[in-house]
């Protein structure tokens, strides 16, 4: 089946526990390369998390970026550096009595001061049922998130099937035209070889059973039919490839460079009018084909 690499899927998971935040992009890669960004208090998911991803993609480089806002927050420590504020206090009635200042040291001041409180988050007490339907909450959401990124991948994958498809078709087209074009070379060649053979044969006395298989063999090694029927299978399985449900990027990509490999035989074997010119159309085709088939998974 033809899916395409490239995706985006971002959602919000809400529930009593917490609000979940979620977002994959994905592009195309050679394997499969997951990189995660994920809280600290979610580590101990990061395993579960990349066993999901590789449960449903083959290939890409997947980045997938979790955020988890806690509904109930614990309250947070302020603690007051007594030694800071008293040196302060301090400081600002000796500057009272030169008339530097005026007016009593404010909550306010303080404040505005961060040396004199210190804020820190309170430890939360571990609750083995609250961490639990957490995590079973981010494997949802990672689920869905998925799903959603799948459902990208093929739409994309059915663009690329149709394109490829498109030029699959044409290639065959090609390849038969070739065939025709290499043919008629053949025999246009076996007529000149005739024809030469019998300007020379009234000045100089021939076996003419053995030009004859000479013709032939001379002839037969411009013959391309081998290389037909291995391209024309090469087409067939590309077929039977991108209509299984397996993923098929890489053995799409194997064809292509077995399809350019028969092509090149053929140019190189073939004789006859305009067997260039369909060999440079067919080349072309493969090298759009093959730019395709890097974003197939």
């Amino acid at each position: 089946m033809i899916k395409s690499m490239t995706g985006f899927a971002s959602l919000t998971h809400e529930d009593e526990r917490a609000t979940i935040g979620l977002t994959i992009r994905a592009v195309n890669h050679r394997f499969l390369d997951v990189q995660l960004r994920i809280p600290p208090s979610l580590g101990d998911l990061e395993a579960r998390i990349r066993a999901l991803l590789q449960k449903r993609l083959a290939r890409g480089r997947v980045e997938l970026a979790i955020s988890v806002q806690l509904r109930s927050a614990a309250m947070p420590i302020v603690e007051l550096n007594a030694e800071f504020a008293t040196a302060l206090s301090a400081a600002l009635d000796r500057a009272r009595e030169r008339g530097l200042v005026s007016g009593a040291l404010t909550p306010g001041d303080l404040l505005r001061l961060p040396q004199a409180l210190t804020v820190r988050e309170r430890p939360v007490e571990a609750d083995p049922a609250l961490e639990a339907q957490l995590a079973a909450s981010v494997e949802s959401a990672v689920e869905q998130g998925l799903a959603d990124l799948d459902a990208m991948r093929t739409r994309e994958g059915e663009h690329l099937c149709a394109d490829l498809d498109g030029r699959r078709q044409t290639l065959g087209t090609l390849v038969s035209q070739l065939a025709a074009a290499a043919d008629e070379g053949r025999g246009a060649l076996e007529a000149r070889l005739k024809e030469r053979v019998r300007e020379i044969s009234f000045e100089v006395p021939l076996d003419q059973a053995l030009i004859a298989q000479e013709i032939v063999r001379t002839a037969a090694r411009s013959d391309i039919s081998e290389e037909v029927t291995r391209f024309r299978a090469h087409l067939a399985h590309w077929e039977a490839l991108q209509a299984s449900s397996e993923p098929c990027g890489r053995k799409l990509d194997f064809l292509l460079q077995e399809m350019n490999r028969e092509i090149n035989t053929i140019g190189a074997k073939a004789d006859g009018l305009h067997v260039s010119e369909l060999i440079i159309t067919a080349k072309a085709e493969l090298e759009r084909m093959r730019e395709q088939v890097q974003n197939v998974e």
